[in-house]
């Protein structure tokens, strides 16, 4: 067994909810079996066998959605959950109410559904932390609306069937509206604040200004920061342009130069910052659970953060395109 399944993680307060979680934390997006965004199929046995080695290892903390693979990721985490008998104490496990994704539909009633389907796929009576998730594919007068999806999932929240209520989404400007509404808990940002791309600080700022617990997702760039530019050349679970390839290049050669895997620095970039509560890397093999934890306790020699600082060039919404 490596070493690093041994390991302990110390555990941060999740805000001000009372929860605390590890710096790292399980996301489970690529355990839908979402071939389409992240190029690449996941089996259900080896799914099943990733989350049973989540439950033993030393990451407490588990991320999915309504919307990974349409139920699916859910399904598949509920199907342990029901072998555990339940979810085992001291664990936090996160899911996210989802529009309709063959209608699109973002209502109040949607949220309904979305909620109780994912309390019966999981097995579960209650949750500890639910996100709205993806607002920018409505309106904000949509979600905003009276008996729309914002007041529905407050109510979830005052019937104690959901704990704690966080927001989950992309682009940076539509985040920060919402947090300023002062009715989360919790904030999740993904593929913008990585070695490469750095638009979400201004968030993380503010949302740690604010005692939310910050959730930083996609440090790898969707992988890319994992794997290297040249094995897999797509960020934000698509092909990545040129500058931003070239970026990864030099991150690659500065961290070869040093020592240093460039997964682990892209790891502990999100890991080391103090207003980052835990880091979301997707896991889809059961041996990637002790991986995860030996990079981000990889020792880093302090000289190399100088010269990745200056790497990132993305300054724009790496997502902006994409639909």
């Amino acid at each position: 067994m490596s070493t690093a399944n041994t390991r302990t993680l110390e555990r941060r307060p999740f805000g001000r909810t009372g929860l605390e979680v590890t710096p790292v934390c399980m996301g489970c997006a690529p355990l839908g079996d979402m071939e389409g965004t992240f190029a690449y199929k996941v089996p259900e046995d080896r799914a099943l066998e990733t989350v049973r080695m989540f439950f033993r290892g030393p990451i407490n903390f588990i991320d999915t959605a309504a919307a990974y693979g349409d139920g699916e990721s859910e399904r598949r985490i509920g199907a342990v959950l029901r072998e555990l008998g339940g979810l085992p104490e001291g664990y936090v496990l996160a899911t996210k109410a989802d529009r309709d994704p063959a209608t699109g539909d973002f209502s109040g009633e949607q949220m309904k559904r979305s909620v109780e389907r994912s309390l019966r796929l999981l097995g579960l009576d209650s949750f500890q932390v639910v996100y709205l998730h993806d607002p920018e594919h409505t309106t904000w007068e949509d979600i905003n609306s009276r008996g729309g999806a914002l007041e529905t999932l407050l109510s979830y929240r005052e019937q104690g069937v959901i704990q704690h209520l966080g927001i989950a989404g992309g682009p940076i400007d539509l985040l920060i509206r919402y947090i300023e509404l002062d009715v989360f808990e919790a904030v999740i940002t993904h593929n913008r604040y990585t070695l490469l791309n750095r638009i979400a600080s201004p968030l993380l700022d503010l949302a740690s200004m604010k005692g939310l617990a910050v959730v930083n997702a996609a440090p790898y760039g969707s992988g890319i920061l994992a794997k290297g530019p040249d094995a897999y050349p797509r960020y934000a679970y698509q092909q990545a342009p040129e500058d931003v390839l070239e970026a990864a290049r030099r991150a690659d050669e500065i961290c070869s130069r040093h020592g240093v895997p460039l997964a682990a620095a892209a790891l502990q970039f999100s890991v080391r910052d103090p207003r980052i509560t835990s880091t979301i890397v997707g896991m889809t093999r059961p041996e990637r659970i002790a991986q995860t934890v030996e990079l981000a306790t990889y020792p880093i020699p302090e000289e190399v953060w100088p010269e990745l600082d200056g790497v990132a060039v993305q300054r724009t919404d790496p997502e902006a395109n994409r639909w």
